[in-house]
């Protein structure tokens, strides 16, 4: 809002200030229900295997570093997912 109490031309009214990163928008690299061979490459803080395809990360429950499993996406965020062992 301007002094006057009229929007101003820099932000549309109803305008929140809330950013989302490029990423948020873009498609992910994989989809619900998919099966995909991965090795898990990392342990996350909560303990979950984690891999990654073309770099967008995938939280794998009760899998450990080093493991080559088979996995089916359950669960598709805007900066993660989360895959099941099949």
């Amino acid at each position: 809002m301007s002094e006057e109490g009229q929007p101003s031309a820099e932000q549309p009214e109803g305008f929140s200030g809330r950013r989302f990163p490029k990423t948020y928008f873009m498609e992910k690299p994989v989809k619900v229900g998919e099966e995909i061979d991965v090795t898990i490459s990392e342990v996350s803080r909560r303990g979950d295997g984690l891999t990654r395809v073309q770099g967008y990360v995938i939280f794998v429950p009760n899998a450990k570093q080093g493991d080559s499993v088979k996995i089916r996406i359950t669960q598709i965020r805007p900066n993660y997912a989360i895959g099941q062992v099949v």
